[in-house]
């Protein structure tokens, strides 16, 4: 399935790089968020994709009406799927936008797969298995998060969120790590950037939905770290009607006690 899943990323991808090519049109959702020919196109690849492998498990896609929690509720196991997260990078051109693929089993992702158009690469996440891996051309990289030293702190953050409060709260880490490194990215690869051990944390103070992160999810946690609610427990899938996170933070030094460690959030 895992090598099916691929293809199914890399022919998403290619749909969405062949619109990227061109002077397409942007559209606003009802939540203001951007819509491109190129979200609809990989939606559509996906979706039928994923029936292929096994039209016995159902799907939730950005960009298609979800049934009632009513009836999700009842779901043990399924696909999440942004057919592409971070519009506004494509919009913007900077490349940074991934297709992403989950697997949800009991409220928690599983399996992820998170494809870079533009890099040409595919991020993958076997939690179950412990395993990660960074897909580059024919070859094929493991993925391990690294340890926090005690020479600072390097955050991931988001290139197109972020606001005074984030900005305050990144203030706020400086009389704990001494020194905090800054890193922009844009979508789902800020979580990939800490699977890779390129950054120890990333803060999200602000909305997201279940459909941003949960491959990226998989691949960090995967990798050896960790997404967490500001309270230190877990962030869960599907638990309620509405698809919104709370607020969370990723790290990928998953062995210590960060709820102990960080600055709290109620003093910005």
């Amino acid at each position: 399935m895992l090598e099916q899943l691929i293809d199914v990323v890399g022919r998403a991808g290619s749909d969405i790089l062949d619109v990227y090519g061109t002077a397409f049109d942007v559209k606003s959702k009802s939540d203001d968020s951007p819509l491109t020919e190129a979200d609809l196109r990989a939606h559509r690849v996906i979706v039928d994709g994923l029936a292929a492998i096994d039209a016995t498990i159902p799907v939730i896609s950005e960009e298609s009406e979800a049934p009632s929690y009513s009836v999700r509720r009842t779901w043990r196991r399924y696909w999440l799927v942004d057919p592409l997260d971070g519009t506004r990078e494509f919009v913007n051109r900077n490349g940074e936008f991934t297709v992403n693929i989950a697997l949800i089993e009991d409220n928690e992702p599983v399996l992820g797969i998170v494809g870079a158009p533009v890099r040409g690469d595919i991020y993958i996440g076997d939690v179950k298995k412990r395993e990660a891996f960074r897909i580059v051309g024919s070859s094929r990289r493991s993925l391990t998060t690294r340890k926090l030293g005690d020479d600072g702190i390097t955050v991931v953050a988001s290139r197109s969120h972020g606001g005074e409060r984030l900005e305050s709260y990144l203030e706020s880490l400086i009389p704990v790590f001494g020194r905090v490194d800054r890193t922009a990215m844009g979508s789902s690869l800020k979580l990939c950037l800490l699977a890779e051990g390129l950054a120890d944390f990333y803060p999200r103070l602000g909305p997201t939905s279940e459909w941003d992160i949960g491959a990226a999810q998989a691949v960090l946690e995967a990798a050896g770290g960790s997404v967490l609610q500001l309270d230190g427990s877990p962030l869960l899938y599907n638990t309620k009607a509405s698809f919104l996170n709370p607020d969370f933070f990723a790290v990928g030094d998953s062995s210590l006690n960060w709820v102990e460690l960080l600055p709290p959030t109620t003093d910005i």
